[in-house]
């Protein structure tokens, strides 16, 4: 049952309050000693097991291991479990990440999900007040604060350019105009893609809307963007368990589209309130997982199981992750300008071979590419995501 609107807003912005744009100049611990507040996180098939359930008030650290047989997640959530402030994804089985980000005093929830399914294996954690400045100060402070402000712009622009594509898209498709839609689904959800992880961290609103079929619950009711995929790319039975599909009725796709513009109106409305925010932790750790995004649905194809657009997809992650990383360039740059340099390099490198698969204005279908293509393109996104996964600590820590 998604959150009432007032409540998810509140806990929205409440949330996006506890952690600061900003990476502190001085980063002594309360304790005197300096550095981040770090803590172990074990993620095994059935426990998820945190060194400590609390931590002081600014840079925290969660060095989250896989101990299990199946990929996993760890995420930090506001304390209705709903709202999503940072998280680290695609950790596979003997793999160690670090979620690196800047809390303030208040009460959490942890999570780890192996397997990335369902709503993880879930603790409360509580952030103390160190009695030390949580923020920037200086020179870095105030470039922090341009990055957030702009980036927040950003996104609310994608979410103006969403909300009005999609209200087209809905309305071909409820009007039976299946070519129309068909052609503007995949420019309509790159603005959503660019954005991924703002989306995704309102949880109420992530499922209803870009859910795939092979994620939904026994029992719960598949709605969104790839139900009506499916619906203008109906399969053959063969490729829908054997069974034939039996096409949405008019009152159906008129009901699914409906809901879908009042969910993107939803989402235009919480990241246009006044209160709304990010951080540069945030913006940092959101860059790397729009890279895990690419990693774990676009470049298998399993995004767009019916459309096999997944390219667009692909690019819009890319373009999210780069804006993100260049409204934080000029302090990793200060920082670490060996890791500027490579993540610059490694960019290009996707981007050039996205360029290599445009088709028209848009792409080559995912089961036009060859293997050897798909393999260049996963390599590619490895090779960028793994000093992209240092971006936060560059710019925090």
């Amino acid at each position: 049952m998604p959150a009432p609107r007032t409540r998810a807003v509140v806990a929205a912005t409440a949330l996006l309050a506890t952690l600061v744009a900003c990476t502190p100049n001085d980063t002594s611990t309360p304790d005197g000693t300096s550095g981040a507040a770090t803590l172990t996180v074990d993620s095994s098939a059935d426990a998820c097991v945190l060194s400590g359930d609390t931590a002081p008030s600014g840079n925290v650290v969660f060095e989250v291991t896989n101990s299990g047989d199946e990929v996993t997640e760890f995420y930090l959530l506001a304390e209705d479990g709903l709202q999503i402030l940072s998280e680290v994804e695609n950790i596979g089985p003997g793999i160690t990440r670090d979620l690196v980000l800047v809390a303030r005093p208040g009460s959490y929830q942890t999570a780890c999900k192996p397997g990335m399914v369902g709503e993880g294996i879930r603790a409360d954690f509580t952030v103390t007040d160190s009695g030390a400045q949580v923020g920037p100060t200086g020179a870095v402070a105030d470039q922090l604060e341009v990055a957030t402000t702009n980036y927040v712009a950003y996104v609310k622009d994608q979410t103006e350019q969403l909300l009005t594509a999609t209200e087209a898209f809905a309305a071909s498709y409820t009007a039976g105009d299946d070519d129309a839609a068909r052609a503007a689904y995949a420019p309509t959800r790159v603005h959503w893609e660019r954005i991924e992880p703002v989306a995704e961290s309102f949880g109420d609103l992530d499922p209803r809307m870009d859910l795939r079929e092979a994620d939904v619950e026994a029992g719960a009711e598949w709605t969104g963007w790839h139900l009506l995929e499916k619906d203008l790319w109906a399969p053959v039975a063969a490729d829908n368990g054997g069974a034939e599909y039996v096409p949405l009725t008019p009152e159906q796709r008129s009901t699914y589209a409906a809901q879908l513009v009042a969910d993107t109106q939803e989402l235009y409305d919480r990241v246009h309130s006044d209160e709304f925010t990010l951080t540069a932790d945030q913006i940092g750790n959101g860059a790397k997982s729009l890279l895990d995004e690419v990693a774990t649905g676009k470049v298998t194809g399993e995004e767009e199981a019916w459309s096999h657009t997944d390219l667009w997809d692909f690019q819009a992650n890319v373009d999210g992750a780069k804006v993100g990383y260049a409204g934080l360039r000029d302090v990793v740059a200060a920082k670490d300008a060996d890791l500027a340099a490579t993540l610059d390099e490694r960019f290009e490198q996707v981007q050039a071979l996205l360029d290599a698969q445009r088709v028209g204005d848009g792409f080559a279908l995912y089961t036009d590419l060859t293997e050897d293509e798909i393999k260049a393109l996963a390599a590619s996104v490895d090779a960028l995501g793994e000093p992209l996964s240092r971006l936060t600590s560059a710019v925090v820590l």
